[in-house]
């Protein structure tokens, strides 16, 4: 049989390779995004390629039909054409199916390389089938079969690819991207034309369908809008690798910034539940995790029995003999002991434990499922025994002991009421002599009663108006003037009178009030030098300052805060701090001081000769006045060593540029002995008792009235009475 002649168009045949080569660059591309957490992106992505994919190697058969020649007029009736379409597109969804799966195996490639071959064979010669010849082409079988075998092949090669190129990133694998898909487009390419060879169209044969779809006209409209199909799909997945790129390094960022919040937030946490000197839980912290056990114990669903089998023991540790460890070692050798002690009840303490530190010396421990009572005391031996032992300080060996109050739930106590047991028990023990353990019993609820009575109603007092603030005037040695106050605070309680600081602050230092009654103080003396200052009365206040208010970090700026929002200058508030606080941690006094300083705040030391007694550590500090304690004062007139003493440390304390301020001046004897040794300020009842802002002003008006009529001996400085 003869055939016709044919011929290809060389620009025709590198066209349809390169088309077919950019659509395998832009299926790779968007092999890519198929992998996608989000599914409905992923499903765009998949049936967007599919469509991509399949176009460009329907585009590519026409491209190469129209670089095939026949002296014959061609033309492809619709319906197949369409059907090759659809075939190229289901392929290429089979393809990218197959991609986006997690794993690649031979099964996966066996079965899906002879799909997509079956596919693109389907629909190269469902293409050709479009073509309505008569007499009919006429197929070599063997180009045949050499065609289905490259499809087969060149589809595996793609899945390969499609898999190993996803672990490439940046230049390098666009770089392999360029060349897998220039593979690709010439194995495609290379099936189209083994079964173009396939081919053979009789001599006589013409084409039925030459009226149907023009054969030229068509395939030049495809091509062109396949190229400009494929260029923009390019575009688009660029421009999404971009943004996912950018979105990556915006996650990144993020994360990144998140590290650091969480970092800080886990620093802020840990400052704020654990004490700064041990590392310890701090009395908060305690306070939450008991709640938890607490909780927990009550929601067991257990039976009765079990239930009274699991208890939760709290023990209230005191150290005995640690205050001479202070003053004779120093504070630095004070805290080293408490760090060894807090490392001894870690190693004492379960997992499920906590210890904490909630005082100075003292510390609690928490233990969860603590078997029987008789486990709990024999764990408070335990830990007696532990504390016994001697610490090393200074090279020096130190033995101090504990006393330890013991309380179990649901044995003992209200369950509000643990740690306030646990402490009645531990003064228990401190009482029969220290170095033991005691066990909390019912007749110890009165006194641990009263102080939660109390605490209730203090934490109730400032909402209620009833603390105030008593001042009591400090004189000046040389003049004979009422040089300032002190703000002391006192609590109007309605049933129990006028309740002393010396019955409620240690209760708020214990359960954590002291800071909020420090912040009430120092607002309301600016308050009220506010309204003195309204009323012609010009006064320097003079507060103290606990060591809880010294570890706030906003302390100083609170403090400038009240000044301003009562229009008081700072130089007329005076901050006194015990001689002890300041040296507990003398470095962070020192901070706080100079900070003081800055704004203008008069910083003064209380108490002094109490404590360590240090002028070498204290004239680090820029304090301007010196307190001595009153109990030297009371010995004035009986004791030469007391005389001694404070006439040292006014001689020492003016060398070093301080004001001495004595407090306790009870009788004429003492006053005239402190103006012999050139005390610079006395303060006392033998001047004036503490009383109230309304009293002062008063006070100070009659004192002014006496002094003008000349029968009075005290006088007024002006710093004090302003326009009086």
């Amino acid at each position: 049989m003869r055939f016709l002649p044919t011929s290809y168009d060389v620009w025709g045949v590198l066209a349809s390779v390169l088309i077919a080569s950019v659509a395998s660059y832009v299926t790779l591309d968007l092999a890519r995004r198929v992998r996608q957490p989000d599914r409905l992106a992923a499903l765009l992505w998949w049936l967007g390629g599919s469509l991509v994919m399949g176009t460009g190697i329907w585009s590519m058969h026409f491209v190469g039909m129209l670089a095939f020649s026949l002296p014959i007029q061609l033309g492809y009736t619709p319906g197949l054409t369409a059907a090759s379409f659809v075939a190229a597109v289901f392929t290429s969804g089979v393809a990218l199916g197959i991609a986006s799966l997690g794993r690649l195996g031979l099964v996966r490639v066996l079965v899906g390389a002879g799909v997509m071959g079956l596919g693109i064979c389907a629909m190269h010669y469902t293409g050709m089938a479009a073509l309505d010849m008569a007499p009919g082409i006429v197929w070599n079988m063997g180009w045949v079969a050499a065609s289905a075998a490259i499809a087969v092949g060149a589809s595996a090669v793609a899945l390969w690819l499609f898999f190993w190129l996803r672990g490439f990133q940046g230049l390098r694998g666009w770089v392999y991207q360029i060349v897998a898909a220039a593979v690709m487009g010439l194995a495609i390419s290379g099936m189209h034309y083994a079964g173009m060879a396939a081919a053979s169209f009789p001599q006589d044969a013409v084409c039925l369908s030459v009226d149907a779809l023009g054969g030229r006209g068509l395939a030049i409209a495809v091509g062109v809008a396949c190229v400009l199909l494929l260029l923009l799909t390019l575009a688009v997945s660029s421009w999404d690798y971009r943004m996912q790129r950018r979105t990556a390094t915006l996650s990144s960022s993020l994360r990144a910034a998140n590290a650091e919040l969480q970092s800080a937030n886990d620093e802020l946490h840990r400052r704020a539940f654990s004490d700064p000197l041990t590392g310890l839980p701090n009395r908060l912290l305690f306070e939450d995790r008991l709640a938890h056990a607490l909780s927990r114990h009550d929601r067991a669903d257990e039976s009765i029995s079990q239930r009274k089998a699991e208890r939760i023991g709290v023990l209230f540790i005191d150290l005995d003999g640690f205050k001479p460890v202070n003053d004779i070692f120093g504070h630095a050798a004070g805290d080293a002991v408490l760090k060894a002690a807090a490392g001894r009840l870690q190693e004492l303490a379960r997992s499920s434990d906590t210890v904490a530190r909630v005082g100075g010396d003292e510390f609690l421990l928490l233990a969860e499922d603590a078997g029987s009572v008789a486990d709990c005391m024999t764990l408070g031996g335990r830990v007696a025994q532990a504390l016994s032992q001697p610490f090393e300080v200074a090279g020096r060996s130190v033995q101090i002991g504990c006393s330890i109050g013991v309380v179990v739930y649901p044995d003992q106590g209200e369950r509000n009421k643990l740690v306030a047991n646990a402490d009645a028990a531990m003064y228990v023990a401190k009482r029969n002599g220290g170095n033991s353990c005691a066990l909390f019993e019912a007749h110890m609820d009165r006194s641990a009663g009263e102080q939660l009575s109390l605490l209730s109603d203090l934490r109730q007092a400032l909402a209620r108006g009833q603390l105030v603030l008593h001042y009591q005037p400090k004189i000046d040695g040389k003049r004979g003037q009422v040089h300032g106050v002190e703000a002391l605070l006192r609590w109007q309680h309605p049933e129990r009178g006028l309740v002393e600081p010396d019955e409620f602050i240690p209760l708020a230092e214990r359960f954590g009030l002291i800071n909020q009654l420090g912040g009430w103080v120092i607002d309301e003396a600016c308050r009220q030098m506010h309204v003195w200052a309204d009323q012609g009365l010009r006064m320097r206040v003079s507060v103290n300052l606990s060591v809880h208010q010294l570890r706030e970090s906003d302390l100083v700026g609170r403090i400038e805060q009240a000044l301003q929002r009562n229009f008081v200058p700072a130089s007329q508030l005076l901050c006194e701090i015990t001689e002890s606080v300041a040296m507990e941690d003398i470095k962070a006094t020192q901070r706080t001081f100079d900070n003081l300083a800055r704004i203008g705040v008069y910083l003064s030391i209380d108490d002094f000769g109490t404590g360590y007694s240090s002028l070498s550590y204290l004239r680090q500090l820029p304090a301007r006045q010196l307190k001595i304690d009153r109990s030297f004062v009371q010995d004035l007139e009986s004791s030469n060593d007391a005389r001694a003493v404070v006439d040292a440390v006014i001689r020492l304390s003016h060398a070093l540029g301080l004001r001495v301020v004595a407090e306790g001046v009870e009788t004429a004897a003492q006053n005239d002995i402190l103006l012999q040794m050139g005390c610079d300020e006395l303060q006392g009842y033998h001047f004036a008792r503490p009383m109230s802002a309304q009293a002062l002003q008063s006070w100070a008006q009659d004192g002014d009235n006496r002094r003008s009529a000349g029968n009075s001996p005290l006088a007024f400085s002006d710093s004090v009475l302003g326009n009086v």
